[in-house]
């Protein structure tokens, strides 16, 4: 077999830990070089790449895939449609509307996939960030709050080229961004990841498929200006378009503790997709305040852990489908990475359990300790088997009942915070679609894998007692053991303790502790109203000062002042990936992507010789007929 040469593939340093050959990449012949593309990517890569990659994978805009979203009984625009709070919920983003073709709606307009962080030495200060389409394509947005998240005002990231040097020319123009996060160090400075990338010549004549992750610092500024331009933390050079391999999926932690070792070392985790088929987590550090970044460190090493039951070639070992990574820092300096993996060991033909799994790092970033088991979990259910067929591939969560609203993409994945009182004591939150309130015995059963590529069935997902939970794994010995690792997920403990939620479904959460040891988590939820059966949500935040143990008891509050419908935008499939939560001494900022806000339209038979254009906004009195992905905060006290 004649072997081709390498692709040149580049990082953020000249020398590297990781070689072409290491990443386990496999060339093909230029003459036959396709776009790596949605259709490239393994079964299990197309079910586990980011949304905001497969929504340009395609070489199509989603609102054009499955069905076009129309503005319904059009009336005048009012100055709803660019309102800026609803009751206590305060927008984010301060754009109004652009005005978009309703088979584009989601273009020039949404904001989605949320993150937030505090000041530690001012608890007024607020950066958020999130995927930003007002331009057409998305980029990463960010917004700032000098007043405790009262009012808001946006910044621009200069994301629109960086330097070339990693390319061989002055600059590398980038088309579209996202999977934002935001993180402050201990002197004040703030700090965005944003994913930058080019489509190829699915979309456009420029075969650049070449992608990376750039670091923003905003200092004395509080977040109203970054540096120009961001420091690449890795990259991959496909300028040529041959579609090797895809960096996805990255998240950012920055070390606070005044006191650590490794104080104000900034870190990235994310996952690279390879030609091979393997996904398998890595991480960069930066000693310098952002500037430079470390080689890419292996974080997903093997383990027994990982059956490869996928079949896929494991030139890092065993645990080689992986995603969903978050890195988070102890008081004493530990660097935590936590990630699902997909490496399946089924005890039956129906079990389609995954488990989360977590790597220790107590050299500040440098090399990794063998994964140990957090959990198993239950992905939410294979969409197109419960919603009439739509956004087949990916999971969704489904609403009780016939309709089928709820079609937006959806996964389960894990957060984790170290308590800065008890430093030895690492709580990790994920979601599962088994758990202590599914009710098995009476309707609520795995039942295994649909053919390809493979989505989780149940029975009673649309009728039975299903329902998605926020389920707690904790470690008391700094991460070397976890509650999880001998519990079955159904008897795990919930932060989803309130009545109504057993029997509904919550969803993306994000969590974090506050100074005094105070644990709170802000996640979606369909308890309230008749959300679990219209496909509607709101936001909770649960909080407890004992997230140990079974007995934790949490408080929990409605962040949301009226329930969110589901996305029509991107033809109601893509809402984002996630949601975060900023926590400082007293007050949790739960962030997320509202759809309340109408959509703006071209009234029908304006803009024509004889008929001025005129904006019209979605008439119905449901605002799903066609509504808006606004990123919204609210203020929760935690005493």
């Amino acid at each position: 077999m004649t072997r081709h040469p390498r692709p040149r593939t580049y990082f953020a340093l000249g020398v590297t830990l990781l070689t072409s050959a290491a990443l386990g990449l496999f060339a093909v012949q230029a003459a036959n070089a396709q776009p790596f593309g949605y259709a490239q990517l393994t079964k299990v890569q197309q079910r586990h790449v980011s949304g905001l990659l497969s929504t340009v994978l395609n070489g199509e805009d989603p609102a054009t895939v499955h069905r076009q979203a129309v503005p319904g009984t059009a009336k005048p625009a009012t100055a709803a449609a660019c309102v800026n709070q609803f009751g206590a919920n305060v927008k984010v983003n301060q754009n109004c509307l652009n005005v978009t073709d309703s088979d584009l709606q989601g273009r020039g307009q949404a904001q989605n996939e949320t993150w937030a962080a505090a000041d530690p030495n001012n608890a007024d200060h607020v950066v958020s960030s999130y995927n930003d389409y007002r331009r057409g394509d998305g980029t990463c947005g960010v917004s700032y709050s000098l007043d405790g998240a009262r009012t808001w005002a946006d910044a621009t990231t200069p994301n629109g080229f960086s330097r070339g040097g990693d390319f061989g020319a002055p600059r590398e123009y980038w088309q579209a961004g996202g999977d934002t996060s935001v993180a402050w160090d201990s002197r004040g400075n703030a700090y965005l990841s944003c994913q930058v990338f080019n489509r190829g010549n699915g979309t456009s004549p420029n075969p650049d498929q070449s992608s990376a992750f750039l670091l923003y610092r905003s200092t004395g500024t509080n977040g109203a200006s970054w540096n120009f331009t961001g420091r690449p933390v890795t990259t991959h050079n496909d300028t040529a378009g041959a579609g090797t391999f895809l960096l996805d999926k990255q998240l950012l932690a920055v070390d606070s503790n005044a006191h650590s070792p490794f104080r104000d070392r900034v870190y990235v985790s994310w996952t690279t997709f390879a030609a091979d088929g393997t996904g398998y987590i890595y991480e960069a550090y930066s000693a310098d305040y952002g500037e430079t970044f470390s080689a890419p460190v292996l974080v997903s090493a093997d383990s027994a852990l990982c059956p490869n039951a996928t079949g896929q070639p494991t030139p890092f070992g065993r645990c080689n489908q992986n995603q969903d990574s978050q890195p988070f820092v102890g008081p004493d300096g530990a660097l935590y990475v936590v990630y699902n993996n997909f490496n399946n060991d089924a005890a039956s033909a129906t079990d389609n359990h995954n488990q989360v799994l977590l790597s220790r790092s107590s050299d500040g970033g440098q090399s990794f300790s063998a994964p140990v088991l957090v959990g198993s979990y239950y992905e939410l259910p294979d969409c197109a088997t419960y919603q009439n067929g739509q956004d087949p591939g990916r999971a969704c969560v489904p609403e009780k009942g016939p309709s089928a609203n709820s079609v937006f993409r959806a996964s389960n994945y894990p957060i984790g915070a170290v308590d800065p009182t008890h430093g030895n004591r690492v709580v990790v939150t994920y979601g599962s679609y088994l758990n202590k309130n599914s009710q098995e015995s009476t309707g609520c059963s795995p039942a295994g894998f649909t053919p390809a590529p493979a989505g989780n069935l149940y029975t009673g997902v649309k009728t039975g007692t299903c329902n998605n939970d926020i389920v707690l794994s904790t470690s008391t010995n700094s991460g070397a053991g976890f509650t999880g690792a001998t519990t079955d997920p159904r008897n795990l403990p919930v932060v989803t303790t309130a009545g109504a939620q057993t029997r509904t479904d919550q969803y993306w959460q994000g969590a974090a502790f506050s100074p005094d040891g105070t644990f709170a988590v802000s996640y979606y939820d369909r308890q309230y109203g008749a959300d679990e059966n219209l496909g509607f949500s709101d936001i909770t935040v649960s909080a407890t000062h004992n997230p140990a143990g079974s007995s934790a008891v949490f408080a929990h509050t409605r962040a949301t002042s009226g329930s969110i419908p589901p996305p029509t935008q991107f033809a109601g499939t893509f809402y984002g990936d996630y949601a975060g939560i900023a926590v400082t001494a007293r007050t949790a900022y739960p962030v997320w992507s509202d759809t309340r806000p109408v959509d703006l339209f071209l009234c029908p038979g304006t803009g024509t010789p004889t008929a001025p254009p005129r904006t019209c906004q979605a008439g119905a009195a449901n605002a799903s007929v066609a509504n808006d992905e606004d990123t919204y905060i609210t203020r929760i006290a935690l005493h």
